[in-house]
């Protein structure tokens, strides 16, 4: 089974590729559900988050309150690094489980989409990668329109990503997603070509792909 990283900064439309290598038959591997499963009412994930940060962070129903979270975090690199500390070491477990399950299946492709890909050196573990960029107002304008986020806060996110540079030089390829959704379809379909070309495990996949191509619900990337 052939590993695909897949990152990007803040609504850059990572989730649009994603969901167009799904289509394709990709397993795909969500870092930010798998991060939202852990905190789940009930779960040890949520408990130790609460320990630290404290019951404020929560609904009435029990839920995180992650826009909360993410104001209190974001902006403060002492307070991320303990969130982080908390969380990824489970994120990284579930997703080398989530892998094996897909390669045990005998899935061709299976795709770790995380935006902190690099940060968390989940890179390390994958076959190729491949970072998606838009423009950064196109991001910030992205976020307000889809979470309501303002402007400062979306900088805030954008600054404790790794920059656009640092992606393109650690990444096997590089989506420019500042165009339309067609241009989109067509950078995915090159993106397929691309890894039949550099690993011949893939190549009956591809065709596959090429043949039925893939279809997608019109929106926003």
């Amino acid at each position: 089974m052939v590993v695909l990283g897949l990152t990007g900064g803040i609504a850059c439309g990572k989730s649009a590729v994603s969901d167009r290598l799904r289509q394709c038959g990709a397993q795909i591997v969500d870092a930010d559900a798998i991060a939202r499963q852990l905190v789940a009412p009930g779960t040890p994930g949520l408990h130790a988050v609460v320990q630290h940060f404290g019951s404020e962070f929560l609904d009435s129903q029990g839920m995180l309150l992650r826009a909360k979270l993410g104001q209190r975090v974001f902006g403060n690199p002492a307070e991320l690094k303990v969130l982080e500390g908390l969380l990824h070491p489970m994120i990284r477990q579930e997703i080398a489980r989530q892998l094996a399950a897909a390669a045990q299946a005998g899935r061709p492709l299976a795709v770790v989409d995380a935006a902190l890909l690099l940060e968390m050196a989940l890179d390390a573990s994958c076959d190729a990668t491949v970072t998606v960029e838009a423009d950064p107002e196109q991001q910030i304008a992205r976020v307000a329109a889809r979470d309501g986020m303002p402007r400062d806060q979306a900088l805030q996110r954008l600054a404790a990503q790794a920059s656009s540079a640092d992606r393109r030089a650690r990444a096997t390829w590089t989506i420019d997603n500042r165009g339309t959704l067609a241009d989109l379809d067509l950078a995915v379909q090159q993106l397929v070509q691309a890894l039949a070309e550099r690993f011949v495990a893939l190549r009956p996949w591809a065709r596959a792909v090429a043949a039925g191509g893939f279809s997608h619900s019109p929106g926003t990337p």
